[in-house]
């Protein structure tokens, strides 16, 4: 018999709504990840224009947050109020970046006690209004503020005139969505009153435009319909920690694996030595303003062109400064959310074991890479222009190993004996030249034996240039096995790659 089916007695066990939501709202939030959450919502709705603005003269502070977005009916915003609204386990479109149907909700409790949002249809003009309220909660329990019209106008008009006193108005923008979260608690409850305003300024301005700056960079980067994003005065640009266009920033060999329902793409890039000096200097190419290289250093993990986690190594290694030029891009879809068992903040994921062992591998082939470069740094102060560099001996130069020296062919004592030298002398000069270069990167930990290509242009030396240079040191009695031995190794080919013709004469 069905337990269900019994005289069972039972007694009511219903939450206290005020417990609940201070308990939920506590999911690892701060101000840029609630506000990061809601802007989910906005893109998810299609919206290319966010507007935040606060106002910071009274207390208790107000925040809008409003998009351009599709916008909901009076039934969608009903809905979307619940606790969830959705399932994490529907099936969702690629562009969609909520996945518990909580977001909203937890982020805006996790930052203030009463929120209220507005919305309409993109083409309607009448908006709609619901609002939670913690001290409502408490007398009335688990129920939502119906907003009236005269409620939803007076927030409409605050709104509006707030938007006018800043800078920077977006051109024929109409939201269609405007969250208002009435104060700031935690700014309001824990700071000495003279300090709150800076404290929440330096938070809004610095801190949150920066993040939002990151996690969004791919969406305010596009080319076709990009997203912006004003913070009171301000338009968001992006950041790219992944800048591909600076010549010197290399990529080690990517990878890629089928988990599951997904492909998830490794990438690992190592920035230039440079940018540590450059960084030092408070320059912010690699970094932005207000983080160091160590601090971003680390994974990057993108999910649905939104970064979820960046910076550290989500326990695989520990953060070192000899590792700060290393940064991992991650790539996965939105189907593999419970998998990585990803947190209602999106700040927080588990590598699964069969991942893990991947990740692990790969990382080390670029802590390797890293470490070279960092170790290498002192090479930055020879030049990399050839047309201005003639008074140095050695030049820099790059290759997918990093910064390399070589011995400068401009300089003038050198250029003056290749110059006075005939065509056989010249050959066995760009040999020694070869074996001086080879030397002194493999002591550099930079150079590895490589592939003989026969392309003067290329290895800076022609198959019959290298015939004729072996046949001269066999014939002044050095043996075969020392030109194998040793000569091979400083020119820095690999001996299975000469052609027949040479491997022959040491045979």
């Amino acid at each position: 018999m069905s337990l269900f089916n019994r005289n069972v007695k039972s007694e009511d066990a219903s939450p206290n709504p005020e417990y609940l939501i201070k308990s939920i709202a506590e999911q690892g939030y701060s101000l840029e990840t609630s506000l990061a959450d809601l802007m989910d919502n906005s893109i998810s709705a299609k919206a290319n224009k966010i507007e935040v603005l606060i106002e910071m003269d009274i207390e208790p502070f107000r925040l809008f947050l409003s998009d351009n977005g599709v916008g909901m009916t009076e039934k969608e915003l009903r809905e979307n109020m619940q606790f969830p609204s959705t399932s994490p386990e529907n099936i969702r479109l690629s562009t969609d970046l909520g996945r518990f149907g909580l977001g909203m909700k937890t982020a805006s409790f996790s930052q203030t006690r009463k929120f209220t949002v507005l919305s309409k249809k993109k083409e309607d003009k009448k908006y709609h209004g619901r609002t939670w309220d913690v001290d409502f909660l408490k007398l009335n329990g688990w129920k939502i503020i119906v907003n009236s019209e005269d409620e939803v106008a007076s927030l409409l008009y605050e709104y509006n005139r707030l938007s006018k006193a800043y800078l920077n108005n977006f051109e024929e923008y109409e939201p269609n969505t405007i969250v208002i979260w009435e104060g700031l608690y935690k700014f309001e409850k824990y700071l000495h009153e003279e300090n709150r305003k800076i404290a929440l300024k330096r938070e809004i301005t610095e801190v949150t435009s920066e993040y939002l700056a990151l996690v969004f960079h791919r969406f305010i980067e596009k080319d076709i319909n990009p997203l912006k994003i004003r913070i009171n005065n301000t338009l968001v640009s992006p950041f790219n920690p992944f800048p591909e266009t600076e010549k010197d920033f290399r990529q080690i060999e990517p990878k890629q694996s089928v988990f599951r329902s997904d492909v998830v793409k490794i990438e690992g890039f190592v920035l230039p030595s440079r940018a540590i000096t450059e960084t030092s200097k408070g320059l912010t190419h690699w970094t932005t303003k207000n983080k160091g290289l160590m601090d971003m250093e680390g994974i990057y993990i993108y999910r649905s062109d939104r970064i979820i986690l960046f910076g550290g190594w989500n326990g695989i290694i520990k953060k070192s400064p000899r590792l700060q030029l290393a940064r991992l891009r991650v790539e996965v879809g939105n189907s593999v959310d419970h998998l990585l068992h990803l947190n209602v903040a999106k700040s927080q994921i588990v590598i699964p074991h069969e991942l893990r062992v991947a990740f692990e591998g790969y990382i080390q082939e670029l802590k390797i890479e890293a470490e070279r470069e960092y170790y290498n740094r002192g090479i930055r102060k020879f030049s990399g222009n050839k047309s201005q560099n003639h008074t140095q001996l050695f030049e820099r130069s790059y290759s997918n190993k990093g910064s390399i020296l070589e011995l400068n062919t401009s300089f003038p004592l050198l250029k003056n004996l290749q110059e006075s030298l005939n065509n056989k002398q010249n050959s066995q000069l760009n040999l020694i030249w070869r074996m001086i270069n080879t030397r002194i990167n493999t002591i550099r930990h930079v150079h590895e034996e490589q592939e003989f290509l026969g392309i003067e242009e290329k290895d800076g030396m022609s198959t019959e240039e290298l015939e004729t240079n072996i046949r001269d040191l066999l014939a002044a009695s050095i043996t075969k096995e020392m030109i194998k031995d040793d000569l091979m190794p400083n020119l820095g080919f690999k001996y299975t790659s000469l052609p027949e013709s040479i491997r022959l004469l040491l045979n």
